[in-house]
């Protein structure tokens, strides 16, 4: 929060500024919106940002959901797509001020000068931050040589703060490739890598995370979504399709990717600047998209440990255009397995998984999201592609699944022992 460009503003001027977020509602300033000039239908910029919901109220929202809240500050780098600006070195420490004086407004005691803002506003108990964003999508040499700066001063200060740095606004390329070594450099415990790419990169990319360094930097894979340019980007089923392909990826490799986040989640019908988005809505309906049910599948099955698996012998990386990934949940005793078939024909799978020994599978449950038409949407007057829950029989030591062509699948199998 507040998300992408938004902290840094058409201009610094126009940067989200956090102070101006909290207290009474109505002292708070207006304030231009970075994508007001962005909307190519409208002949007159009109997008901007009340600040009704501020950061108490995003601190509060994420205490309702049971979620760690994730704030991103400006670095004093405007959005390096509209504007130069940049704040000179020896300028930044209000800036790093701002950092600071964030961290104790979420976790500082009453006494504070922040800390006491946040009691005023009627939450006394600290929210308990853990992670600092700082800067979004910044690139080159003027980003790492400011963001040292505010690493020095919160370490300093707050070193149980987890700071999140950026590898840039592309999943490869130069500025991908310098940012990388330098967030290494600088220590920083999360990289937010953003890719907005085509199903086939989704699909092609599912190992990518297989041979990352596993001693460097976590990843927070902080805004991606398979844009179908030729659909438009449409939030059809192959956009869908292709992200559950790459999550079984994310997932495999929970060591390393540490979060994770679809990006964009809200847009109105009527008043949308970017697409795809995963809920959709008018002034009284809201839809939901094939992409947002691949998140919830996997939100709601996570699992707890991850455990390797196999297909008929061979690994689950994209080979024959299965992909999978398989967690066990402690809580349970359950085996989850999230199986995409992105063939357009049945597939017989034999998934064997490592760990089992004295164990059998048993009877589970199978949500399955499928649709022989990639092209599919879903709208606000129906909701066409959706999950369908089945029951599985019991399995033995191998779960034998006839998989149907283009199809997203979730089973959730018990285990016994071998008696």
């Amino acid at each position: 929060f507040p998300g992408g460009c938004i902290i840094e503003g058409n201009s610094l001027a126009t940067r989200y500024q956090w102070k101006n977020s909290v207290g009474p509602v109505e002292n708070r300033p207006l304030n231009e919106n970075r994508w007001n000039y962005t909307f190519k239908h409208k002949a007159f910029p009109d997008y901007f940002q009340t600040y009704g919901l501020g950061f108490f109220e995003y601190f509060q929202l994420a205490e309702d959901l049971g979620a760690e809240p994730l704030p991103v500050i400006s670095c004093g780098l405007s959005c390096q797509y509209e504007s130069n600006e940049v704040v000179p070195m020896d300028s930044l420490q209000p800036y790093v001020q701002d950092a600071l004086d964030l961290i104790e407004f979420a976790n500082g005691d009453t006494t504070s000068v922040w800390g006491k803002v946040r009691a005023q506003m009627g939450h006394p108990a600290p929210f308990g931050l853990k992670m600092l964003a700082v800067g979004n999508e910044q690139w080159g040499e003027v980003y790492p040589e400011r963001l040292e700066v505010f690493a020095k001063a919160i370490r300093q200060k707050y070193p149980d703060i987890q700071l999140v740095g950026s590898s840039g606004p592309s999943a490869s390329g130069d500025r991908f490739d310098y940012l990388w070594p330098e967030m290494k450099r600088l220590g920083v415990d999360l990289v937010d890598e953003h890719y907005y790419m085509s199903p086939e990169w989704f699909f092609s990319n599912a190992a990518r995370y297989d041979n990352y360094d596993r001693k460097g930097p976590k990843v927070f894979a902080g805004e991606y979504a398979s844009h179908h340019k030729e659909t438009q980007k449409a939030n059809n089923f192959l956009s869908a399709l292709s992200e559950a392909a790459f999550m079984t990826g994310l997932e495999r490799n929970a060591d390393i990717v540490r979060l994770a986040t679809y990006a964009p989640l809200f847009a109105h019908v009527d008043a949308w600047q970017w697409n795809p988005d995963m809920i959709w809505y008018d002034n009284l309906r809201s839809m939901r998209t094939p992409n947002y049910y691949v998140q919830q599948l996997y939100a709601m099955n996570p699992g707890t440990d991850v455990v390797p698996l196999t297909n008929n012998g061979k690994p689950v990386t994209g080979q024959d255009s299965i992909y999978a990934s398989a967690t066990t949940d402690k809580a349970t005793g359950e085996i989850i397995i999230k199986i995409v078939n992105a063939n357009n024909k049945e597939y017989n799978a034999s998934f064997a998984i490592k760990g089992l020994k004295k164990n059998i599978l048993s009877d589970g449950v199978m949500y399955m999201l499928q649709d022989n038409n990639l092209l599919s949407t879903n709208s606000l007057d129906a909701e066409k592609v959706v999950p369908h829950m089945s029951q599985l029989p019991a399995m033995g030591q191998s779960l034998d699944l006839n998989l149907l062509p283009r199809s997203f699948i979730v089973a959730r199998v018990k285990t016994k022992p071998i008696k």
